[in-house]
C-alpha cells in the first residue's frame, strides 16, 4: 500500500499538511497499541511510516515522484517499443544505466568532488592535507550519493 492509501488520502499534491496530521492522528487514536482494547500494532506502525513520509510538502512529492513510472512499464529510451532490450537490460543489471534517481544531481555532485580535488592539488600540490581534501569529498560523494541512485522506491 502506498502512504497515501495507508492514511486514507487521494493522490494529489493537493494534500495539505492540516490533512496529513489529522488523518495521521485519527488513525493513531483507533489503531494505538495503548488503548485498552490493545489497538492494532501492525496498522499503527504503517500509518506511523506513512506520516513520516507524508508530512512535509517534499516527503509528499518525493512520495508522489516514488508512485509515478513509465505508464506501460518500459523503460525510458528503449528503442524498439514492447520488446526487451538485451543491452538495455544488462545495462540496469549492472548498475550503469539508472531507471529511477537522480543522474543528473549526480552528476553535479561528482563534479563537485572533482573541482574539491583539482583546487586542493592546485593550492597545496600533493601534500597530506590536500588528500585529506580528496579523501573528505570522496567520503561525502559516497555518503550522499546514494539517494541519487535510488532505483526503485515502491520497493
Amino acid at each position: 500500500m502506498t502512504p497515501y492509501e495507508v492514511l486514507g488520502l487521494p493522490v494529489s499534491r493537493q494534500v495539505t499538511d492540516d490533512q496529513v496530521r489529522s488523518a495521521w492522528r485519527r488513525i493513531a487514536a483507533a489503531t494505538h497499541p495503548d488503548r485498552a482494547d490493545g489497538g492494532d500494532p501492525v496498522a499503527y506502525a504503517q500509518a506511523a511510516a506513512a506520516y513520516a513520509t507524508l508530512r512535509t510538502a517534499t516527503g509528499r512529492g518525493e512520495a508522489l515522484a516514488g508512485l509515478r513510472g513509465p505508464p506501460d512499464g518500459r523503460v525510458p529510451g528503449c528503442p524498439v517499443p514492447g520488446r526487451k532490450n538485451p543491452l538495455v537490460r544488462l545495462l540496469l543489471a549492472s548498475g550503469l544505466l539508472m531507471r529511477h534517481g537522480r543522474p543528473a544531481r549526480l552528476a553535479v555532485r561528482l563534479l563537485a568532488v572533482a573541482a574539491t580535488g583539482t583546487l586542493a592539488v592546485a593550492g597545496a600540490g600533493w601534500q597530506p592535507a590536500s588528500l585529506a581534501v580528496i579523501t573528505g569529498a570522496l567520503t561525502w560523494l559516497l555518503l550522499t550519493g546514494r539517494s541519487d541512485l535510488a532505483r526503485d522506491r515502491r520497493r
